[in-house]
């Protein structure tokens, strides 16, 4: 595998990310001469996304019949990606003719939306073409389609949008507008049309790409989504375009940012990527069950149900909804072990609708050590993803009266018992969760709780692992900044880190401490070579040792720090020893000696 070709590709994607993710104040769509707000999309077709909080993603094309595997030989990283030269490097004409073996006889549009309603999905947003060129709908713009090109011949995107008509569930369409690696013309796909001459991506755009998009917008009834994708140096003039056929066909669709040049109603995260921070405005962070976004043989990582409903809430905790991928296998089927998982985080939504369904976000803004917290008229939900073993609950921060305290069991629920001292509630809990993989309480108030009722401090949590991000960090004399990297090809990882360290530089946190002691202290960090850190407090104590970097981050034990005091300390980090350029802090974290 070509190592240049994959870095130039990584930062490619990652500017396409970038610039997808608009993050305008008042997150704005921006065509033509029309502006609709945040609130009026609530109201009207952004209803949909803004309450339901979480929908189906399925990525499914005649790359899930390869199923990451090519002339014998497995391509490690995400399967609709296999014909790219970055991968197999399949040529074009060799890739088409694969289409004559795609028959999915197994699939079942109603058994799909089915299992999107039991996950507790509310829409489902499906692949209509990826970057691959292929169709999977019926298609009179362009023959390479699953009714003309394969032995299945039928449309499978008729059964499903009525499927999801059928159980009630909102229905969209993936489209990848820009990348076409098999139409002449289109980005990535060949640069001649098949009498030899020269293809513009104007040509494609107006034989295949627009043409299709109406076909999308007009044959499969209302539709709620049309959810392009990597736009790259798209003319703004073409993007105009198909924004304006999507708004004349399906007037009450809405568009994701990915369309590019800043329009779009709402922005797109980058992928697999859950915020630390809450943000504004509307916006969604999609997700796989695995590694790979369509189907790969080996591909066996699913996400658990404690897993998907963690990374569930704390989305909907940052103000923002979640859309979770499944890939179907080339006989149209979901891999029988997420789907699973799915049903398992089903149950659990069923049971605590309100944490999720048109919730609102944290007042603290991030999550806590053993969970995250959803609002709802005025009541806050504390989704317990890490039980306490003592038999209490920490909260810090919390200015508000609290008139209840209930520990929901599914229909049911029990009173809790609370105090609050020195600016923390400390609630009252049995010893065993009220349910798994997570317990429900909810605080209820006299009016609906707000970030004025907050202090939105972190608290170092006397019973479990606090964990201090670089993004809350006060920083000196060094760079913060979110990175994002690939593990396998397409696999992304995101953190905010702090590197390039200079003489007198620091990372510093306001921590509040409630139970004065003392505590065990480690650093996630990458570099290189042996690396000395330096932590110390506001009370003179420090710690301070050496440990060998990798080129990963990871976890590395410092010591042990004390707190002398109750209250609010500072914390600092500083690079002793180490290359200043590479060392890379993470994180720290903060726990009990039990």
């Amino acid at each position: 595998m070509n190592i240049r070709k994959i870095t130039i590709l990584s930062v490619l994607l990652v500017i396409t990310v970038v610039s997808a993710f608009s993050q305008n104040k008042e997150m704005n769509e921006m065509w033509g001469d029309t502006k609709v707000s945040v609130d009026a999309l609530k109201a009207g077709r952004g209803k949909l996304f803004d309450e339901g909080n979480f929908g189906m993603f399925i990525h499914w094309g005649l790359f899930s019949n390869l199923g990451g595997k090519w002339n014998g030989k497995t391509y490690y990283g995400i399967g609709e990606w296999i014909m790219n030269s970055n991968m197999a490097g399949i040529p074009v004409a060799e890739y088409k003719e694969t289409a004559k073996t795609f028959n999915p006889v197994k699939f079942d549009a109603k058994a799909i939306a089915q299992l999107a309603k039991d996950a507790g999905m509310k829409y489902i947003i499906i692949t209509s073409k990826h970057h691959e060129g292929f169709a999977m709908f019926d298609s009179k713009a362009d023959s390479f389609n699953i009714v003309d090109a394969t032995p299945f011949a039928r449309d499978p995107m008729k059964e499903l949008s009525a499927a999801c008509r059928e159980l009630g569930l909102g229905f969209g369409f993936y489209y990848s507008h820009n990348q076409d690696w098999t139409a002449p013309g289109g980005s990535g796909g060949p640069k001649d049309n098949a009498n030899g001459t020269p293809a513009s991506f104007d040509d494609y755009f107006y034989r295949k790409c627009l043409p299709q998009v109406k076909e999308i917008c007009s044959n499969y009834g209302p539709i709620d989504f049309v959810w392009f994708d990597t736009p790259g140096n798209m003319k703004k003039e073409l993007v105009v375009e198909l924004v304006k056929v999507v708004r004349e066909l399906q007037p009450n669709a809405m568009l994701c940012s990915r369309v590019g040049h800043g329009m779009g109603d709402y922005a797109s995260k980058g992928d697999m990527e859950v915020p630390p921070t809450n943000i504004p405005g509307l916006w969604e962070t999609c997700d796989t069950n695995n590694d790979s976004w369509s189907y790969a043989w080996y591909d066996n990582n699913f996400k658990s149900p404690k897993e998907i409903l963690n990374r569930l809430v704390s989305t909907v905790a940052r103000g923002g909804t979640y859309l979770f991928n499944v890939g179907p296998n080339g006989q149209g089927q979901i891999p029988g072990i997420g789907a699973q998982f799915l049903r398992d985080a089903g149950k659990w939504i069923q049971k605590y609708p309100q944490v999720v369904y048109a919730a609102g976000a944290s007042p603290w803004g991030h999550a806590m050590p053993w969970g995250d917290i959803t609002t709802k008229d005025k009541s806050m939900f504390l989704s317990v993803f890490e039980w306490p073993q003592d038999g209490k609950l920490y909260l810090p921060g919390l200015k508000k009266e609290i008139l209840s305290a209930r520990l929901l069991k599914g229909g049911k629920a029990e009173k809790i018992s609370f105090e609050q001292e020195q600016g923390w509630t400390i609630l009252r809990v049995p010893y065993q969760p009220g349910d798994t993989p997570a317990s429900v309480i909810e605080l209820t108030f006299k009016s609906a709780p707000s970030p004025e009722d907050v202090d939105p401090i972190h608290g170092l949590s006397p019973n479990t692992k606090t964990r201090l991000l670089t993004v809350f960090a006060e920083v000196k004399g060094a760079e913060t900044k979110s990175v994002s990297w690939m593990e396998k090809f397409g696999e992304w990882k995101h953190v905010t880190q702090i590197s390039k360290w200079t003489e007198g530089s620091s990372a510093r946190w306001t921590l509040d401490v409630l139970i004065p002691g003392y505590y065990y202290l480690d650093l996630c960090y990458k570099g290189k070579g042996k690396l000395v850190w330096n932590i110390s407090t506001d009370e003179g104590i420090v710690v301070q040792n050496q440990q060998a970097a990798t080129e990963k981050y990871r976890d590395y034990p410092m010591g042990i720090l004390e707190f002398k005091k109750a209250g609010k300390h500072i914390l600092k980090v500083s690079l002793v020893e180490g290359d200043p350029e590479t060392s890379s802090l993470e994180s720290v974290h903060i726990y009990p000696i039990n």
